[in-house]
């Protein structure tokens, strides 16, 4: 089966004189560029209603339009996986991930997934670009996600991403002391010899997370995390950088200092905390239809409102 792909869009003034494909890879981010390298050759991309070729310089104001056809994603199964559905509408849907739940198939997770899941809420999907995913969380992060269910919508909420419209902020737990928030502007690639993990190197894609502080402890931070880029492991790789991972993780996080004489029970759930303490607290973003600012937010759950508890109480036996 074929899903037929029509989407049309004028060429910004400011990107005039670029090379077709590189003008056409910013305003159908979606699809990649290899593919559409192949559009603009065999005359499914057009401009002004003219084949060219992807060398081709383009200049602002310039109509592009893409009609092509693409075999549907069917290797995907769809899966009845409760969903936490916050919002939905004809567009899109926001949903509140709970730890454990791989958002894409990959190796060692060929389905159970979060797209699994998807597909068996609204079948439509398999017609759009991974079943609508246009951000990810981690496997054990939790929190808020916008799933575009129309291409048009997709095209829209990647095009809000890339231009850093989409507000996403973070609360996490850290190991050490916070004395002020700040800025890590650190850019962030694979890392050179274990190559599961990101780190912060030279040449990697620019990378920015602001950061405050909500609740001190005696040894650890409660902190709201800001995102202007969303790289992978971006929060877990920079709070690490500054000198203050995240509870619980167990590729970034290494060995906390525990004070002594901490209550047994801290002890314990500061040891075997089984995942980041990260969630994706707030969403913010511009209906990819009507235009409305839109906001959501999702409540801390249950294991990082425990955590909290347990360090206060162990903050105010000594006070």
């Amino acid at each position: 089966m074929s899903e037929s792909i029509v989407l049309n869009a004028e060429v910004p003034y400011e990107l005039g004189g670029q090379r077709l494909d590189q003008v056409a890879a910013q305003l159908f981010a979606e699809h990649s560029r290899s593919r559409l390298a192949a559009w603009i050759k065999d005359g499914s991309l057009t401009v002004d209603g003219a084949v060219l070729r992807p060398r081709d310089t383009v200049h602002g104001g310039a109509q592009l339009a893409l009609r092509a056809e693409r075999e549907a994603q069917g290797e995907w199964v769809a899966q009845d996986i409760e969903l936490d559905i916050v919002y939905e509408d004809d567009h899109l849907l926001v949903l509140d991930k709970p730890a454990g739940l791989v958002v894409h198939p990959a190796a060692g997770h060929a389905d159970g997934t979060l797209l699994n899941a998807l597909l068996h809420h609204v079948p439509s999907l398999d017609s759009v670009p991974r079943a609508g995913i246009v951000h990810r969380l981690d496997k054990d992060t939790t929190g808020l996600m916008v799933v575009a269910k129309t291409l048009e919508a997709h095209t829209h909420l990647v095009a809000q991403l890339q231009a850093r419209s989409v507000s996403r902020i973070y609360e996490a737990i850290v190991a050490g002391v916070i004395v002020a928030g700040g800025t890590v502007n650190a850019p962030i690639g694979r890392h050179s010899q274990r190559r599961q993990q990101m780190a912060v190197i030279a040449g990697g894609k620019p990378a920015v997370s602001h950061y405050r502080v909500l609740e001190r402890f005696r040894a650890y931070t409660h902190t709201r995390v800001k995102l202007e880029t969303g790289r992978t492991h971006q929060i877990r790789v920079h709070m690490t950088h500054v000198g203050f991972p995240l509870v619980g993780d167990p590729v970034y996080g290494g060995r906390f200092r525990i004070p002594p004489a901490t209550n047994p029970t801290l002890v314990k759930t500061l040891r075997e905390f089984p995942r980041q303490a990260l969630h994706a607290r707030f969403l913010e973003l511009d209906h990819p239809v009507t235009g409305e600012r839109l906001r959501w937010e999702s409540p801390l759950p249950e294991d990082l409102v425990w955590l909290l508890d347990l360090l206060r109480q162990d903050r105010e036996s000594f006070e």
